[in-house]
């Protein structure tokens, strides 16, 4: 049991694996927060009528990070590796708690954008103050007048109101802007929390050395450098031999010429080749020798998805 925790806890290193991701998150937050702001001075316009604020204040905020979050889901790698995964070997190689864990990073990359969006909405208050405007109880507004009511309080944030309730109005938006940059502090004070405890986590959970970590990033960054550029190569000249083939000619440049005499193409790869290296992978090892990718599991002509006595299964997830 204290083994099969142990394995599922190494799961954690999904999240921040490598500076390149932090530098990445960090980007996408800058992007989101210009976003936000082009937003608020463009599209933002409270429509201050009672039961329309909530709605409107609410959308503002959730709307967008909904989508941002979705796009984050779709742009992640790791997101089309699971179906892969799924459509092709299931999930039977998979704990619950990997499974879960898995579905963590891929939901913890994606959250970056719409959390900055969520706190920099907060922390400028205008959505808030919006949906939350006409909710304010008379009541704990000192001698407010008694004929005023909900229709009023929702037209604070247009500042449409009576002359002698504009020291009301502006003591309401002072309390809800105060109240909407407390939860933004607040969330971003708990996202600096998780952050940390993940990161402590990974460090303790790791099973590799940090030289070994940083060498299998390195060695994960150029295998997908140099496997979109050779397959960018390779397309482009099958592409050239079946137009030739077609029109018994083909208009190549003079670089696309070097490319095809220097590299001749017979064929294409089998599906099965192209099924062996798509999906999630598990960092393994194999007679003690590290297996860093599903393509170099392949290359090596290791069979086989779980741990056997030749292979070990270190339960380590690549990023």
């Amino acid at each position: 049991m204290a083994a099969l925790i142990a394995e599922n806890f190494r799961f954690l290193s999904l999240f921040f694996k490598s500076k390149d991701v932090m530098i990445f998150n960090g980007l996408v937050a800058l992007g989101t927060v210009g976003s936000e702001e082009l937003f608020s001075v463009v599209a933002f316009n409270c429509p201050c009528s009672p039961a329309r604020n909530y709605i409107y204040g609410l959308a503002a905020i959730g709307v967008p990070a909904l989508a941002l979050f979705l796009i984050g889901v779709i742009w992640n790698n790791h997101t089309w590796n699971l179906v892969a995964e799924c459509h092709k070997r299931g999930t039977k190689n998979f704990s619950t708690a990997a499974t879960f864990l898995l579905f963590g990073s891929i939901m913890g990359r994606a959250a970056v954008a719409p959390v900055t969006w969520s706190v920099i909405s907060l922390l400028r208050g205008e959505a808030y103050i919006c949906a939350l405007s006409e909710f304010v109880k008379p009541s704990s507004l000192d001698k407010f007048p008694t004929e005023y009511g909900a229709d009023v309080l929702a037209r604070f944030p247009c500042k449409e109101v009576p002359a002698n309730l504009t020291r009301y109005r502006d003591e309401v938006t002072r309390r809800l802007r105060y109240e909407s940059q407390l939860f933004g502090w607040l969330l971003i004070g708990i996202v600096a929390v998780l952050v940390f405890l993940t990161k402590c986590l990974k460090h303790c959970c790791s099973p590799l050395s940090y030289r070994q970590e940083a060498y299998w990033a390195q060695y994960r960054s150029n295998e997908d450098k140099l496997f979109r550029r050779t397959a960018e190569v390779h397309s482009r000249i099958l592409a050239a031999k079946n137009v030739k083939h077609f029109f018994g000619f083909v208009a190549l440049d003079k670089e696309e010429k070097e490319l095809v005499q220097e590299f001749p193409v017979e064929g294409v790869q089998p599906s099965p080749q192209w099924n062996a290296i798509t999906g999630v992978y598990i960092y393994r090892e194999n007679k003690g020798f590290p297996l860093y990718s599903r393509l170099h599991k392949w290359a090596k002509g290791v069979e086989g998805n779980g741990p056997s006595p030749e292979g070990h299964e270190m339960l380590f997830l690549a990023s």
